[in-house]
């Protein structure tokens, strides 16, 4: 049986072996000497700054005592947050959540702990550290799931945002789970719960789910925004720190979503009426520099998506005034570009228009959109992934059904990679069909590239689930 040594006996060996007398050692750890002779002599609890010069006197990583030092002086010890807080800190700044499992696991025993547990998770999550906030919600929740609490709430909206991933399966039951928790957030940070939930189910094209988020988003921020100009201005102050956007702004991306709704719906008439009411923001009451960039952003969006609605409709008019407009843009991003061109070849497809001539104009624009942006913001971590995905299988059906199948193939195979990646059962399929539909066309260098990811998918399959079928 190995006995583990405790933290003041590794501190009496290193003395030992390097010659050094308490004073000494207290000189380099800038401790005093009664302090040295207290702790190495068991009469003081070690406190967490006192641990750190330790261990960085004896040259050791940070982290090194870690493990005992929940033995030795916590556990063993009365619990005592300012302690034990610390603690926490640390094992959570250098990821030691093993750790952090061990005294949180104690913690929750004692309810009166839940609130400071709370207020480090907020604080992990705020810089970070979402596998320890993770953790700590998720723990926090099951001790408030009776008490229906505000911080319950909470715990599950930042719970769903940390899940919010690749994972398109994932996604929607992170999205599903916690819906039932946003009418106990808080009236206002309720607008930005709803906006989340509403773009991770325009990623997963839940047109009926997106409708009701954009709905009932467009209600509770008509209440807030008429309540806000009838407050005070320092009450009013307060309302606005807790949303990440100006609140009229909730108001008019709910007319947004419910434009996209329709569009998917082919009713691209309510669409347009949609699309004006977002347009037309001269009942916003703010002025300031803020306030004009989210008006302006929104009349960028509303003349593009004008012109969107009648391209979707069929009219190859307003197709050419949409390129035009596309060229024509200064400030157009990544993300404008890969809507954009989705746009075209949606219609491109739908009604089998030969638009060689703008896929030439735009090939450079095209051939730089293979990197995803990397964003915290939901709608770009979400929407615009699966955007990207959804332009290489439109290019690639246009380009295998006009006969140009070395670029069908090419963009048919970015789109299967960045389905399998986003865990999208439905399109990943529909990228196969297409795939074996002008499998007769497919050269054998790309057959093989085919067939070798179809194993890895395969092989990932088989890790996920943990099962092989062994049948001969």
């Amino acid at each position: 049986m190995t006995i583990t040594p405790t933290i003041r006996a590794e501190i009496q060996t290193y003395l030992r072996r390097k010659g050094l007398s308490m004073t000494k050692f207290g000189r380099i750890i800038d401790l005093n000497v009664g302090t040295v002779s207290s702790i190495v002599t068991g009469n003081r609890t070690i406190s967490m700054h006192q641990l750190d010069r330790i261990t960085l006197g004896m040259d050791l990583p940070p982290d090194h005592f870690y493990e005992l030092y929940v033995e030795e002086c916590i556990m063993e010890e009365p619990l005592n947050w300012k302690r034990i807080s610390p603690f926490l800190y640390r094992c959570v700044q250098f990821r030691r959540v093993d750790c952090l499992q061990k005294v949180v696991s104690i913690l929750l025993d004692k309810p009166n702990y839940l609130h400071y547990l709370f207020e480090l998770a907020e604080d992990c999550y705020e810089e970070g550290y979402n596998e320890a906030a993770a953790y700590l919600y998720e723990n926090i929740a099951e001790g408030e799931k009776y008490q229906h609490s505000e911080n319950l709430a909470i715990c599950q909206y930042r719970m769903f945002t940390i899940q919010v991933g690749d994972d398109q399966n994932r996604n929607l039951k992170a999205a599903t789970r916690f819906e039932d928790f946003v009418e106990r957030l808080d009236e206002v940070v309720q607008l930005d719960a709803l906006k989340d939930l509403a773009n991770v189910y325009r990623s997963l094209r839940e047109w009926d789910k997106v409708d009701e988020m954009a709905r009932k988003m467009r209600g509770k921020a008509e209440i807030q925004y008429s309540m806000k100009h009838q407050q005070k201005s320092r009450e009013r102050n307060e309302s606005e720190k807790k949303l990440s956007r100006p609140m009229f702004v909730y108001i008019s991306y709910a007319d947004l979503l419910c434009a996209g709704v329709c569009e998917s719906r082919e009713d691209y008439e309510q669409a347009l009426q949609y699309t004006y009411a977002y347009a037309d923001l001269s009942w916003v009451k703010e002025k300031d520099e803020d306030a004009k960039y989210w008006i302006s952003l929104f009349k960028h969006w509303a003349q593009a998506n004008v012109i969107v609605n009648k391209v979707l409709s069929g009219d190859i008019n307003a197709l050419y005034d949409y390129v035009e407009y596309i060229g024509a843009s200064s400030d157009t991003t990544d993300q404008d570009m890969v809507t954009q061109l989705l746009n075209i070849m949606m219609m491109a497809n739908r009604y089998q228009i030969d638009v060689n001539d703008i896929l030439q104009r735009f090939e450079t624009d095209i051939n730089s959109l293979l990197q995803l942006p990397q964003s915290n913001d939901v709608y770009t971590q979400q929407v615009i992934p699966e955007q990207f995905a959804r332009l290489g299988y439109e290019l690639a059906y246009y380009y295998l059904y006009w006969g140009m199948y070395s670029d069908g193939f090419k963009h048919l195979m970015y789109s299967m990679e960045k389905y399998h990646i986003l865990n999208n059962e439905t399109y990943f399929k529909k990228c196969m069909v297409l795939f074996e539909r002008y499998r007769v066309y497919v050269v054998p260098e790309t057959k093989a590239t085919y067939l070798k990811f179809i194993e890895r998918v395969w092989i990932d399959d088989v890790k996920k689930n943990g099962t092989i079928d062994r049948r001969n």
